[in-house]
């Protein structure tokens, strides 16, 4: 009996990459799985119904329990729809699953305001469509009475933490994104949800273009680069073991599992009376050599 069994998970994107790899191992601990994806591109070009229809023939092959659906997850009413067909299918619903994503490479200075929307638009306000209304299930179980144990999983990025060259765009979306899960976590724990964010590190099409040689497949040993390594910590935050975390950001590659310690504050000086202009600067010099070396930004 899998850590999942009887748990019903909904995962975008989960026709390749990490998606897939979460959905299979979703499902072969026990769990009902959504296979939710509209088969774009990486740019979100395009559309291709198959390989979420290949991943579910691939469950159900296995013996696990398995539905593809294709609404589009950052249109507020498909991503309704896209509650109500899990809810149809399987009786409920515990885990939502935001891992879909496009990526718009730019350096700053030749960025088109299309190509910023359209990231944000699937980032963002794909996490908040799928989220709202699958809250808003969980909500009207709990005030029916019924006991509620339910996840949200969001995907953020190295990138939004620390910032990547060529993905202003990106980064801001994943940045926001872990702030999302802060804010859901305080908010929705008192409805019996917890939410937490992934920073996974593996290869997928996104990385494989960006990041070649890193995410080259390895010819003997541990492949670190493997997708199938990240999922493990993401289907037990979806299993009712995971109860007790809420408002982590996860950073996952290979074997490694980090707790991120976010926005904490650092060295500071104060004194009882208001700062002259011409003060500022020592002070702040001050702190900057009082302070931890930051990360620094991908590919700087």
């Amino acid at each position: 009996m899998g850590i999942c069994t009887g748990r019903t998970v909904i995962i975008t994107g989960a026709a390749r990459g990490l998606g897939r790899s979460y959905a299979l191992a979703f499902a072969a601990e026990g769990a009902n799985v959504v296979v939710n994806d509209i088969g774009t591109s990486l740019t979100g070009e395009g559309r291709d119904t198959s390989a979420a229809d290949a991943v579910v023939a691939a469950i159900q092959a296995a013996g696990g329990r398995a539905i593809a659906n294709h609404e589009d997850i950052a249109d507020w009413d498909a991503a309704k729809r896209i509650v109500d067909a899990t809810i149809a299918a399987f009786g409920g619903l515990d885990v939502v699953v935001n891992n879909a994503g496009i990526v718009r490479d730019r350096m700053f200075v030749s960025a088109a305001p299309e190509e910023w929307d359209a990231t944000m638009h699937v980032h963002l306000r794909g996490h908040f469509c799928l989220s709202r209304h699958a809250v808003d299930y969980w909500r009207a179980q709990q005030k029916a009475g019924k006991a509620v144990d339910a996840r949200i999983i969001n995907t953020s990025s190295g990138a939004g933490l620390q910032g990547s060259i060529a993905q202003a765009a990106y980064s801001t979306a994943k940045g926001g994104i872990a702030a999302l899960t802060l804010v859901q976590a305080a908010e929705l724990g008192r409805y019996g949800i917890t939410a937490n964010a992934l920073a996974p590190a593996a290869r997928t099409r996104m990385t494989e273009g960006a990041f070649a040689d890193k995410m080259a497949k390895v010819d003997t040993g541990f492949d670190k680069q493997d997708p199938d390594n990240i999922a493990p910590t993401v289907v037990w935050l979806g299993s009712a073991q995971s109860a007790h975390v809420t408002g982590c950001v996860f950073e996952l590659e290979g074997g490694r599992i980090t707790i991120e310690t976010g926005w904490n504050l650092g060295p500071t000086v104060e004194r009882d009376c208001r700062w002259r202009p011409r003060e500022v600067g020592d002070a702040v010099n001050l702190l900057l050599a009082e302070r931890p070396a930051p990360r620094r930004v991908w590919g700087s």
